[in-house]
């Protein structure tokens, strides 16, 4: 569910609070790859985090794991970024160039480094660490308004796509949701992520499903160009509240797992 970033933000964050092995980091990333490696995109992530640069030998999730805790590291963010929104990001620089690109990036504010993935071969995928260029400040978005915008959009999408008369029913589509749900990467989550995070993240899921099968759909009943457009107006909004829920509610459980973390033992 969601997205490769999503999943080692929320392990690493369990990890560091001591609610997970580094063993369970690992297994919980095999589900968006069967091998995973980590290089630095810049001199200064290299010598930072110990790493070696791209193009050299890379290094291996567990060494990342070893240098963050070596380094201090307490908090991690999951970001993602699309053109026009790249909340948590701070300012440009090649970080947020890469993180728009890959749609996703795990942020590391308290080191001051961030990681986006890429997948690079069949099973293989690559996390390059960037520097961050300016102070990454807190992006926070209540899981509460979260939730109640994903409600919101999807009213107000489906009121919009009955109004331009466009909105064409499929033989078969709840057989293609079914299937288009069956067919995504489905993580396990760390203990003590919150039920209602998990509620949240769920529900963007299938939201997500029926955004995806519209686009397949395309025109979708849309007689002409201008209607297309129209057509696409009304689902970008749903697009939006897809995103900023999985980012909600992945952070709130990050958010949960470094408050544990700082508690008085």
């Amino acid at each position: 569910m969601c997205c490769p970033s999503a999943t080692l933000t929320v392990w690493t964050s369990a990890w560091l609070s001591g609610s997970a092995a580094p063993d369970d980091v690992l297994d919980a990333l095999l589900v968006w790859g069967e091998a995973h490696e980590v290089v630095a995109a810049d001199a200064e992530s290299a010598v930072g985090l110990d790493l070696p640069l791209a193009g050299d030998f890379p290094a291996s999730p567990v060494q990342l794991l070893a240098a963050l805790r070596a380094r201090g590291a307490s908090d991690a963010r999951l970001v993602l970024p699309v053109p026009g929104d790249v909340r948590g990001l701070g300012g440009g620089g090649a970080l947020a160039e890469a993180a728009l690109r890959a749609g996703e990036a795990m942020l590391l504010p308290s080191l001051g480094f961030g990681l986006v993935p890429l997948h690079i071969a069949e099973g293989l995928v690559r996390w390059s660490v960037y520097k961050v260029d300016s102070p990454l400040g807190p992006e926070y978005v209540g899981l509460a308004e979260a939730e109640h915008g994903l409600t919101d959009a999807i009213r107000d999408s489906a009121g919009a796509l009955q109004a331009l008369d466009v909105a064409k029913d499929r033989p078969g589509v709840r057989a293609e949701l079914s299937a288009w749900l069956r067919a995504r990467p489905r993580p396990q989550w760390p203990a003590g992520t919150p039920g209602r995070a998990l509620r949240v993240l769920q529900r963007a899921e299938e939201v997500g499903a029926i955004l995806a099968v519209a686009e397949i759909d395309e025109p979708g009943g849309a007689l002409s160009a201008s209607a297309a457009t129209l057509r696409a107006d009304a689902l970008r909004p749903l697009g939006n509240a897809v995103r900023l829920a999985r980012y909600a509610a992945v952070n709130e459980a990050v958010r949960l797992f470094t408050d544990q973390a700082d508690r008085p033992q």
